[in-house]
């Protein structure tokens, strides 16, 4: 089975999904058969690299809130997370630009070190507060899950897997995706949001039924009882 993950690493709500995902995948008896691919999505493609004010304030911004009630929504968000076992700091928060993040995740795929790498840019971005778009620390982020540092290096001097990101992006748009996190499973259902485990383990569960061949089971002695071609053997 094929999981693919549209996501963004400054989407908090991709980090809790993150959690359920996982959770589902570990009450998932076929667990061993599903591949989980993470796919690139930018919440805001014109972000500078780094953000002026805090996260208060750009929340406030940009939903047309005061900054007290954009403060209480992220108090809310911080508790949620908290649930899944994630520690949240608003305060630290430093968003801005992740087009290079998201080149470099690709990278990471071809190293077999995505998830690895996924994991680590959200703690860097949601607990620890590092910049999600400074080249410096996305290579220290990657050297720490394993990639070497020049190659980290070579990809984010270049323009390598821009076009692969474009091309996820504009997957997500074929889909009608507008928000993140969003699970398509088997190119066949996909999952707005993040949802429970429960929920998200139903779909696994119902994909895997669908995509298994039928098996023929005969507990007769070798006589078939059955009817075709307007015959039926006696």
């Amino acid at each position: 089975m094929q999981v693919n993950i549209w996501s963004d690493v400054v989407c908090p709500w991709c980090y809790i999904g993150k959690r359920r995902f996982e959770q589902a995948l570990a009450d998932f008896e076929h667990a061993d058969e599903v591949t989980v691919t993470y796919r690139s999505f930018e919440l805001d493609p014109g972000a500078p690299l780094e953000r002026s004010g805090t996260h208060d304030e750009h929340l406030a911004r940009k939903y047309g809130m005061t900054v007290e009630r954009a403060r209480q929504l992220n108090e809310q968000m911080t508790q949620t997370a908290a649930a899944e076992g994630l520690e949240f700091h608003f305060e630290h928060i430093r968003g801005g630009n992740t087009f290079d993040a998201h080149r470099l995740l690709h990278f990471a795929l071809e190293r077999g070190k995505q998830e690895q790498l996924k994991e680590r840019l959200l703690l860097a971005t949601f607990t620890e507060g590092a910049p999600v778009a400074d080249r410096t620390a996305l290579i220290r982020l990657a050297t720490e899950v394993g990639l070497d540092a020049s190659d980290a290096r070579e990809v984010l001097e270049s323009d390598r897997y821009g076009d692969a990101v474009r091309a996820d992006e504009q997957q997500a748009m074929s889909y009608g995706i507008t928000g993140v996190p969003f699970f398509v499973v088997d190119r066949r259902y996909g999952v707005s949001g993040a949802q429970p485990a429960e929920a998200l383990l139903q779909v696994l569960n119902r994909a895997y039924d669908e995509s298994r061949p039928l098996t023929i089971i005969d507990p007769s002695d070798g006589t078939a009882n059955t009817c075709d071609d307007e015959s039926c053997a006696v």
